[in-house]
């Protein structure tokens, strides 16, 4: 059965980093685009970062560019999201993604979802 695990959210400070897992079962993430999507209480859901499948290229939104770094190790089928100088406004349940067409911000274009993980960011 397909499915994608998160892991490495937490309780961060202004200014501190995490990394974020995204492992894949059942099926190999090299052949998918993957995204990473965020929720905040009472809000949507919204694309923070994707990578494509085919040539590895990176999309980031505007207000985590600079910060976060999306990556990928095929051979570990796992997908990364290390994200610095987190601020306040980063919190939130992280989820990774899979679509198996090109990177989109928009959720119901994805196949495949993780149960999230939690950032919170406060000092």
């Amino acid at each position: 059965q397909a499915q994608l695990v998160e892991s490495g959210g937490g309780l961060v400070q202004p200014g501190g980093s995490l990394r974020l897992s995204c492992d894949a079962f059942g099926f190999a993430l090299d052949a998918y685009a993957i995204g990473w999507f965020r929720q905040a209480p009472g809000r949507e859901r919204e694309g923070v970062s994707c990578i494509s499948s085919s040539d590895g290229r990176t999309y980031d939104a505007e207000s985590v560019k600079g910060r976060f770094t999306i990556s990928r190790d095929n051979a570990k089928n796992t997908v990364y999201l290390q994200m610095d100088n987190l601020k306040p406004g980063d919190t939130g349940v992280y989820y990774c993604a899979a679509t198996s067409g090109l990177c989109n911000p928009y959720t119901y274009a994805y196949e495949y979802w993780g149960q999230g993980t939690q950032v919170t960011v406060s000092s």
